[in-house]
């Protein structure tokens, strides 16, 4: 599904990606994992097309996205901020959302699951910080797309609210979806990933199963997993 080739990005003198190799095959749900300034942030956007490598290649389904546009249509993004236009209301951030994307949306049942019916008219800057993220939710699953980034995609919601995503993200595992995800929960990622990917200073020192990092590091969990694994590359 994603290949990406000896990416490198600076930003300015600081190296962020650092001749990055990444295979990633269609279908499953994939943690992108890493401490902060890991680099993570800027491989989702550079797949995203938001930020211009400068070295490497990223090829989706074997054909290069660089400089182009198109494939955009392909992936649905869950940003990690719910940065909404405070003056619109729900319903009208969806109605805008659906004429600007050329694809049949599937906002109803949605907006039943996570019950935003009595926001549907209210303006989004008077929401709470988890409203906004249900919303967001919505807007990120209402079109059917190959690929799904989620960045963040629990913060704010409540234990109702994190079941149903949960029950969401299976439900794409199912149909065939490649799912991304960067979080810092990692309940989350042991109960919903299938492979980790870790990052650090831009370069990935893992890929495989919580299984086999615990496994490698002899850590019963994975949060004393990780710790373990940035620890010994220090």
């Amino acid at each position: 599904m994603i290949e990406i080739k000896s990416l490198n990005k600076k930003f300015g003198k600081l190296t962020v990606l650092d001749g990055l190799d990444l295979d990633i095959g269609k279908e499953g749900i994939f943690a992108i994992l890493g401490p902060n300034g890991s680099g993570k942030t800027t491989l989702i956007k550079s797949i995203l097309g938001m930020v211009i490598p400068d070295k490497g290649d990223i090829k989706l389904e074997e054909e290069s996205i660089l400089g182009k546009w198109n494939y955009r249509n392909k992936i649905n993004y869950l940003p990690q901020i719910a940065n909404f236009p405070a003056n619109l209301t729900v319903k009208e951030l969806i109605e805008m959302v659906k004429n600007l994307r050329p694809k049949e949306a599937h906002d109803t049942d949605l907006i039943q699951l996570f019950d935003i019916e009595q926001f549907l008219d209210k303006k989004l800057g008077n929401l709470s910080g988890g409203t906004k993220q249900k919303v967001n939710i919505i807007l990120t699953f209402m079109f059917e797309s190959d690929m799904i980034i989620l960045d963040e995609p629990t913060t704010g919601l409540d234990p109702i609210s994190l079941i149903h995503l949960k029950e969401i993200i299976q439900k794409e595992k199912e149909k065939g979806k490649t799912i991304l995800i960067t979080t810092h929960i990692m309940s989350f990622v042991e109960e919903v990933a299938d492979e980790i990917v870790f990052l650090l200073d831009g370069k990935i020192y893992f890929k495989g199963s919580s299984t086999e990092l615990k496994e490698q590091t002899g850590q019963l969990d994975l949060e004393h997993a990780i710790a373990k694994l940035i620890s010994k590359e220090k």
